[in-house]
């Protein structure tokens, strides 16, 4: 092939390559809400199915199986939605003892801004009105405002409610047949490689989301002894929310100090207890960063930090709150894509360098 033909080539594909990731992109991001719906119940779908299977065993058929699964789990999260509601129901009717402290700060803070910007007003030049001149400010109505911010998340979170109990039972019951119809979506050659790649991705994601709850577990357990012997209200509920938080990479540690924080500002009149909850949290942080999400999760789900910083950057633009979570899945995902392909095979060797 000649020179010239060789480069036109090479820059077709490349721009072809640079086109298609942009329409997966955007394909991404406008069909947010399905695609997150359609993620969390297969990482759903990973942990529950070893239940499942266990229940296979004991002669119980996957289908009943499975339908009971479902609904335990259903079960599990209407009595953990409805304590998180009580819990919240009694915070809103205690909002006014927090507001004081609260309005405290902002005060503050108000006032040392206003300061700033005189003393920047004298050094810049200052502003002559022009005679006659009205400007006149419309300030959007706050209560529509914040309704039609909340319609979006709203949307989704009924989205989510409705579709995933019945994605997970269709998952969980049918694993076989799909599994099945997903190899005869490839040529026969290329069959064997394909179920490598698909066991090696089932493996990943198990790992993940398996030691991923265990450590959760550990973080919400040992937050809420902190937060209880310590004589913060709300232990539980803080514990919940602070080590959830926990389990962003990155960001949970600066997540987590907030809620208790919060509430701290009501019992507390010191630094020593804020100093305390700071501490404790960042040691906690960092040893389920070091010693339990290697140990549980495994060797598996091995990313270098520049990438799963970059997966967390994109994710949580593209998807807000809900990529964050899933980065590390998905990049997880995409790495073991990489390794069983051998024209990406040096983009997963970056991703685990």
């Amino acid at each position: 092939m000649p020179l010239e033909e060789a480069k036109l080539v090479s820059t077709s594909s490349t721009s072809g390559r640079i086109i298609a990731a942009g329409i997966v992109i955007a394909f991404c991001y406008w069909a947010a809400s399905v695609l997150v719906t359609l993620l969390v119940a297969v990482l759903l779908a990973y942990f529950l199915d070893p239940v499942v299977t266990f229940m296979e065993e004991w002669h119980i058929p996957r289908a009943l199986g499975s339908l009971l699964v479902v609904l335990f789990t259903i079960a599990v999260m209407l009595l953990l939605t409805v304590f998180l509601i009580e819990r919240a129901d009694q915070f809103g009717a205690d909002w006014p003892q927090y507001r004081e402290p609260l309005h405290k700060i902002a005060s503050t803070v108000q006032q040392k801004m206003s300061t700033f910007e005189e003393h920047v007003s004298e050094i810049g030049p200052s502003q002559v009105p022009v005679p006659g001149q009205t400007i006149v400010t419309v300030e959007p109505h706050p209560i529509r405002a914040a309704v039609i911010a909340r319609l979006s998340s709203v949307y989704e979170i009924i989205l989510a409610a409705t579709f995933v109990p019945f994605l997970l039972f269709f998952m969980l019951a049918a694993k076989r047949q799909v599994w099945h119809a997903t190899m005869q979506l490839f040529p026969s050659t290329r069959r064997t490689e394909v179920k490598e790649t698909l066991t090696d991705v089932t493996q990943v994601l198990r790992s993940y989301v398996i030691g991923t709850a265990l450590v959760g577990l550990v973080l919400v357990i040992s937050s809420w002894i902190l937060f209880w012997v310590m004589g913060l209200e709300f232990p539980f509920l803080l514990g919940l929310v602070s080590g959830l938080a926990n389990l962003i990479p990155y960001l949970g540690v600066v997540l987590s100090w907030i809620p208790p924080m919060l509430i701290g500002l009501k019992q507390f009149h010191t630094a020593g207890p804020f100093i305390g909850i700071f501490g404790a949290l960042t040691v906690l942080h960092l040893v389920t960063a070091n010693l339990l999400i290697p140990a549980l999760v495994g060797w598996r789900v091995r990313l270098n930090a520049l990438a799963l910083t970059v997966s967390i950057l994109f994710w949580g633009w593209l998807w807000g709150g809900a990529g964050l979570i899933l980065a590390v899945p998905i990049t997880a995902v995409i790495k073991v894509i990489c390794d069983h392909n051998e024209d990406l095979q040096p983009v997963g060797r970056w991703l685990s360098a």
